[in-house]
């Protein structure tokens, strides 16, 4: 048996020519007066949008993009009104590549253009990470999705969204669940459990992160308070952005690596949907919580496992760092590091709390092991009143972006 992944390749291509540049601004341009025509119109269906682009002088698969994207714009996306950042979206009809290990740049890409015989070669700079999974494009291998040009202010940069099959992981009779906590001291803690034994826990620090989404905060609010230009606040962001980004790859390949270590391993995360949709903090706390995206992070975490054919749970988030892993009784965490359980007839006294924290998470793949154990004067059913027996829960697709945006920065 096998399971379609999907997974977006981004490349920057390489420095154009001055003709090259022009006739790339000019399909940039021109897409754009063909969206804000069509959102401003209320176009909300493909024959309504393609009676609105249809005179662009557009290459087809951009115009084929837009009579499928404007309709949602909308009704999925609630856009109120549109800026000039959007990329050129192209349907697959545009993913024409060619490679050869004799040129500067192995893999280049046919730039659509309006009319016939007018298409143009550019060469791409590509993430050597990604080789592979180009070169399955090429192969056939891998089926492409829909393109996205963008421009940057010194650069373009092709994000390919590509579809391939990988095995899908089997169900073992004795696997190694090995729980993931994510959080803000220690950016991932794991920890396997084998027959209710922690085994060869993992820790990687967030300190780096953590002074990264500070840093951006302030840097970001005080250019904003300047009023300084729109390029200098974008620049600092994306330099941002991307360092965040590699910090996650970083680390959800490290993860994933740990995990793969142990036999039959199932990687086992929290479902965090309820407690980050629900929970009304103050403003500060709340800002912390979305900008630390604690979904992408394991959203990428779940990516790089199935393809590396790990299976993934997710289980109920309520108490794992306030119950016991031994004992599966509450205790208390009397310091951010450091895991308390108050209870004589229990071996754990102290222990460290993320540790504690991930091993938990682990233990809830068992289905007996979901619950916390009843205490006397202590309610433990779910807030959200479903089962608080139930093994792993069903992850919702959030409908929000991940994608971080400058308005998470105003206070």
């Amino acid at each position: 048996m096998s399971e379609t992944v999907t997974k977006t390749l981004q490349a920057t291509l390489a420095t154009p020519t001055t003709g090259k540049e022009q006739r790339l601004q000019r399909l940039l341009d021109t897409y754009h007066d063909a969206l804000h025509d069509a959102f401003d119109a209320g176009a909300n269906t493909m024959s309504a949008v393609n009676d609105i682009v249809t005179p662009y002088d557009l290459p087809y698969q951009a115009k084929d993009a837009l009579k499928s994207y404007v309709p949602k714009l909308r009704d999925t996306y609630n856009a109120e009104e549109l800026d000039d950042e959007h990329p050129v979206r192209l349907v697959n009809r545009a993913a024409t590549f060619d490679h050869s290990a004799e040129r500067d740049h192995g893999f280049v890409w046919q730039v659509p253009q309006p009319g016939r015989g007018t298409n143009f070669w550019i060469p791409l700079q590509i993430n050597p990470e990604q080789e592979s999974l180009w070169c399955d494009l090429l192969d056939g291998d891998a089926t492409a999705g829909e393109l996205r040009l963008q421009r940057h202010r010194t650069s373009w940069e092709l994000h390919v969204t590509v579809e391939y099959s990988v095995a899908e992981p089997t169900e073992s009779d004795d696997p190694t669940y090995i729980g993931f906590d994510v959080g803000e001291s220690a950016l991932i803690t794991g920890c396997a459990l084998k027959r209710d034994v922690p085994r060869k826990p993992m820790l990687v620090s967030g300190s780096r992160a953590r002074h990264l989404r500070k840093e951006m905060h302030t840097t970001l609010k005080r250019l904003q308070e300047r009023d300084a230009a729109q390029w200098r606040i974008d620049e600092r962001f994306d330099h941002y952005q991307n360092a965040l980004t590699d910090i996650v790859e970083k680390a959800s390949r490290e993860a994933v690596e740990y995990a793969r270590q142990f036999e039959d391993a199932v990687i086992v995360l929290e479902d965090l949907s309820y407690i980050r949709e629900h929970l009304d903090y103050s403003k500060w706390m709340n800002r912390r919580l979305h900008n630390w995206a604690f979904a992408r992070l394991q959203g990428r975490i779940e990516d790089k496992a199935t393809e590396a054919g790990i299976r993934v749970e997710y289980v109920n988030a309520a108490y794992t760092s306030q119950t016991c892993h031994a004992c599966g009784r509450l205790g208390r965490r009397v310091e951010q590091a450091e895991f308390v359980c108050p209870h004589d007839d229990c071996h754990v006294s102290e222990f460290q709390a993320d540790i504690n924290a991930a091993a938990n998470i682990a233990r809830r793949a068992n289905p007996w092991g979901e619950s916390v154990r009843w205490e006397p004067g202590r309610d433990d059913s779910p807030r959200d009143g479903s089962a608080c027996d139930s093994a792993t829960v069903h992850r919702e697709t959030s409908e929000k972006s991940s994608q971080m945006t400058l308005v998470v920065y105003s206070d």
